[in-house]
């Protein structure tokens, strides 16, 4: 019989994983407590990282549809929940786990979809949505550039055609 303390923890982990977007599972074995406090501040405004028990995290995982992450429930866990650009938090863990050798990333989820260590690691090298979303509206840019030069060319081509028509009519008449 679960305690109402167990019960609570369970409800409010199967919100945080229906209310995020992407979840990225971690092992924390050997960070102090400023080293975790250090990684809250790297992850961004739009994650969460807490320090949960196997147990309830994997009981909560199922409850919100999402078992693909049973494997990963092994030693100290803590999960980063993020409900904003998923880039931007895996570029934290990756970079934060590059000078803290400590911190494994196990795998995670995005959008329901299981992703592995290797999988969150490409992810953050990706370019954030921002710049992305600029590199398109530059693409877009420079496609209406293009096309409008070739509508301008079209007219202007055949103003000049008919001109050296005319042209080499007057010549032929008037040589006649």
């Amino acid at each position: 019989m679960p305690t109402p303390d167990k019960a609570a923890a369970v409800a409010e982990l199967t919100d945080k994983f229906r209310s995020s977007n992407a979840a990225v599972l971690t092992e924390y074995r050997g960070l102090t407590v400023a080293q975790l406090k250090q990684l809250r501040r790297s992850l961004g405004e739009n994650s969460e990282y807490a320090v949960v028990k196997n147990t309830l995290t994997k009981i909560a995982a199922n409850e919100a549809g999402i078992n693909t992450l049973d494997d990963l429930f092994t030693g100290p866990t803590a999960v980063a929940f993020v409900t904003g650009d998923p880039v931007e938090s895996a570029k934290g863990l990756r970079d934060f786990a590059k000078e803290n050798p400590n911190l494994v990333i196990k795998g995670g989820v995005l959008d329901g979809k299981a992703l592995s260590a290797d999988e969150i690691k490409k992810l953050a090298d990706l370019e954030s949505r921002e710049v992305l979303l600029s590199k398109l509206a530059g693409a877009f840019k420079g496609k209406q550039s293009q096309a409008a030069s070739v509508f301008q060319a079209l007219p202007s081509k055949f103003v000049r055609t008919a001109e050296a028509l005319r042209a080499k009519q007057a010549e032929q008449g008037g040589a006649e």
